[in-house]
């Protein structure tokens, strides 16, 4: 394994982690803005007691990526921040809305007209964030950084439908009696519409991208699909026989295989059409470096994250 392969690996790694944990909060958000039914306050609560104090640290992944592209690919971040320029910087606009929301409204309890404005807010930007990242990525896809092309924005609607679906099974394990029964309910009607929203993509792209399509169906890619396909039927399943740990499993295999097709997809390119891993790349010397680096700096970082999810979790189970 060379060092660019290592060096994309742990990059994936990173998005998977952040597309995890961070599109769990951005589809709580979702769920926040959506809550409805006779528990719509008891659910906005669950939503909030599962984010609560580590919901800021999920933000670590994705600076983490953007430091390896620039430090890694700097020829490459500085192409994607120019082609990409107006969709990040909308991604860059949530971020910053829903923490402030989130943040305000937790405080703002003796004034129901600000909560309520607030969680507006909050939900909202927790749609607009995804939305944008699919966007970007798909416009990545695309080629040529057409991120406001049908393809990408079909993209932008299945990122923030695979967002709601994770953090609705996620929900499930921290919710109990009818409340876990909402967010089972809504788990279910996400994955169907990650699937609906997985077959449509395709067909938008052979329609408009073709070469986007021939991609889209190369043979490792359509591996990978079928594979994510039957996770997908799986979790599906785990979810209707109310298995929920084994669907938390299975919803974090799926995202997997998502972002693993996407890099098979992109055949080597960083880029497409553009420029490739191989020539984006920096001197052996820089990829070695930052390389020894995450590894000494993994030592700290992820012990750190495990005892303060741990420690939120147990005071959780305690109360």
């Amino acid at each position: 394994m060379n060092d660019i392969t290592l060096v994309v690996l742990i990059g994936l790694a990173a998005l998977t982690l952040y597309a995890l944990f961070g599109g769990a909060d951005f589809g709580g958000g979702v769920w926040d803005l959506l809550a409805a039914g006779p528990r719509r306050d008891a659910q906005r609560e669950a939503i909030s007691h599962a984010m609560g104090p580590v919901w800021e640290t999920n933000h670590v992944w994705l600076i983490f990526v953007i430091v390896l592209l620039f430090t890694c690919f700097p020829a490459a971040f500085a192409a994607l921040s120019v082609g990409l320029y107006v969709p990040l910087t909308l991604v860059l606009i949530g971020i910053i809305l829903r923490g402030a929301a989130f943040a305000f409204r937790a405080q703002a309890y003796r004034d129901e007209r600000l909560v309520q404005t607030m969680g507006r807010i909050f939900g909202m930007a927790s749609i607009i964030t995804p939305f944008f990242f699919g966007a970007a990525v798909g416009g990545l896809a695309a080629g040529k950084f057409a991120w406001y092309s049908p393809f990408a924005l079909g993209v932008g609607v299945f990122a923030v439908a695979l967002c709601a679906q994770i953090a609705a099974v996620f929900l499930t394990l921290e919710t109990d009696g009818a409340l876990r029964e909402d967010f089972r309910a809504r788990a279910i009607a996400a994955t169907l519409a990650v699937a609906a929203m997985a077959s449509l993509t395709p067909w938008i792209a052979a329609l408009t991208k073709p070469a986007t399509f021939a991609a889209l169906t190369a043979h490792g890619t359509l591996l990978d699909v079928a594979l994510t396909g039957l996770v997908a039927v799986a979790l599906l399943a785990g979810l209707w026989l109310r298995r929920y740990a084994l669907a938390r499993v299975l919803v974090a295999c799926e995202t997997v295989g998502i972002l693993v097709g996407w890099y098979i997809a992109q055949a080597g390119f960083l880029i497409p059409g553009i420029t490739t891993l191989a020539a984006a790349a920096s001197p052996a010397t820089t990829l070695r470096v930052f390389i020894w680096l995450v590894a000494i700096g993994a030592l700290f970082l992820l012990p750190s994250l495990l005892l303060l999810f741990g420690l939120f979790k147990a005071s959780r189970r305690a109360g």
